[in-house]
């Protein structure tokens, strides 16, 4: 057993070592990737050619490379913005059986829209060079939750619903904020903290608020009343004058973006009544929202699109698995998509398999998602959805040189990343399990401990 536990050791460390020694080009250095089919993110080109330096894209067209760059031949091959996945726990998830190396989801009574997962964040997560050789290179990471989709939590909340310790929610309405990272090696991965709050509905949300929607529905409305009376007395609070709150002070602090329409609330909800339901909440509450699933938001395409509200979507939710996905299909992304609803195409995941979002997006492609409209959903419209439009999922002079050369279309799943660039840097194309893999795939190189 020790020496087992030793060799795990000195595995890990070995791999973790190995790719920390990889050093990417200099994002400083000019360099063009020309000749290959180049997918902007708003338009196609042919034989194009991508220059970028200081981490920044300078010009994409098709003309010739500038003297003195360096020239990655890209002929044959596929280029496009970095990937950006959604819905996402890398960097704070590590293995979901540990708890110890899951950072994504937060229980104290006190703490619950407050929770800010960029806290956790770990830039040396052996999942990030997995998701990076998938073309992934930005990540929105969001709190995990009772009901959630793909990379949340699934635990059952009804039993412990009301109202805890001190007077406040147990638990609460809010799983926390999301965070906006970077998948570039070493250095701060954190991109923007507090981009969006995320709240459970449907089924989930009911079993918080005490086993029935109709309860949460008031509940919230009753949470944001506070809010917004904590935000016109702050002094009388902090004298005591205030009638007591159900959400602590930093809760409350948190929210006040979210009551005044500034911050995004990230709802998931599955069934189109609960999607009806939570479109009237934000009209009434003057909320800006993002649908998280809307496994049957298709049979609302029309009202979704009029609100204005974008959806993130897996896309292979396609089976009646519960009540609330009775109408589930593979068109979803399709019929939204074509009612002018913005969408992002989530991976099957949040972690280990998010890198199959683009995966994801070509089986919308073969269910009537229009090409173009898939390589968006993956790239540009996440950065839109969450405000941070032109400065990276796209191609455009002045984004962020995220940029990715592919064998071949990215959408096959035979296709491969070949050059990865974050930030103008170019990314090492291995991982620690490529490491280990090429460890003991050599003969007479095994560790001293086998050889005993």
């Amino acid at each position: 057993m020790r020496l087992k536990s030793l060799f795990l050791g000195a595995a890990v460390s070995a791999s973790l070592g190995a790719l920390a020694l990889t050093t990417p080009a200099n994002a400083q250095s000019l360099t063009a990737i020309t000749g290959g089919r180049v997918l902007t993110g708003a338009s196609v080109i042919e034989n194009g050619t991508v220059v970028i330096q200081n981490g920044r894209v300078v010009s994409v067209g098709s003309g010739a490379a500038p003297s003195g760059a360096r020239i990655i031949d890209a002929r044959g091959k596929t280029v496009t913005p970095g990937l950006v996945a959604v819905d996402a726990v890398l960097a704070v998830s590590e293995v979901g059986s540990v708890s110890g190396t899951g950072d994504s989801s937060n229980s104290a009574n006190s703490i619950s829209a407050s929770f800010d997962v960029s806290y956790g964040l770990d830039p040396w997560s052996i999942g990030l060079p997995v998701a990076r050789l998938g073309g992934i290179t930005r990540a929105v990471v969001t709190p995990s939750h009772s009901g959630g989709g793909d990379g949340h939590d699934h635990q059952d909340d009804s039993d412990f619903a009301g109202v805890g310790e001190g007077g406040l929610q147990s638990p609460g309405l809010f799983a926390g904020q999301a965070a906006i990272i970077d998948l570039g090696q070493g250095g701060d991965i954190l991109v923007k903290p507090r981009v969006a709050m995320v709240a459970p509905f449907g089924e989930a949300g009911a079993g918080i608020a005490g086993g029935a929607r109709g309860a949460e529905f008031v509940q919230f409305k009753e949470t944001l009343a506070e809010v917004r009376l904590y935000a016109r007395n702050r002094a009388a609070y902090d004298r005591a004058g205030l009638r007591d709150l159900s959400l602590s002070r930093a809760d409350l602090e948190a929210l006040i973006p979210v009551a005044e329409g500034r911050m995004p609330l990230i709802v998931t909800a599955r069934r189109a009544a609960d999607i009806r339901q939570v479109l009237r909440l934000a009209r009434e509450e003057g909320l800006k929202i993002i649908l998280d699933g809307a496994e049957e938001g298709w049979l609302l395409a029309d009202e979704i699109a009029a609100a204005q509200v974008p959806v993130l979507l897996d896309v292979l939710n396609n089976l009646p698995s519960n009540f609330e996905m009775r109408a589930a299909r593979m068109q979803n992304a399709a019929v939204l998509n074509a009612a002018g609803v913005v969408i992002a195409i989530k991976g099957s995941d949040g972690g280990g398999r998010v890198r199959e979002m683009r995966y994801n997006a070509g089986n919308a492609v073969s269910h009537g998602l229009p090409y173009a409209a898939a390589i968006q959903a993956i790239t540009v419209n996440p950065a839109r959805i969450f405000g941070m439009g032109g400065q990276f999922g796209e191609l455009r002079p002045g984004a962020a040189a995220d940029v990715v050369v592919w064998s071949g279309d990215p959408l096959e799943p035979l296709t491969i990343a070949e050059a990865v660039f974050i930030d103008g840097q170019e990314q090492p194309m291995t991982s620690r399990q490529f490491l280990l893999r090429d460890r003991y795939a050599r003969p007479g190189t095994l560790p001293p401990a086998y050889n005993r």
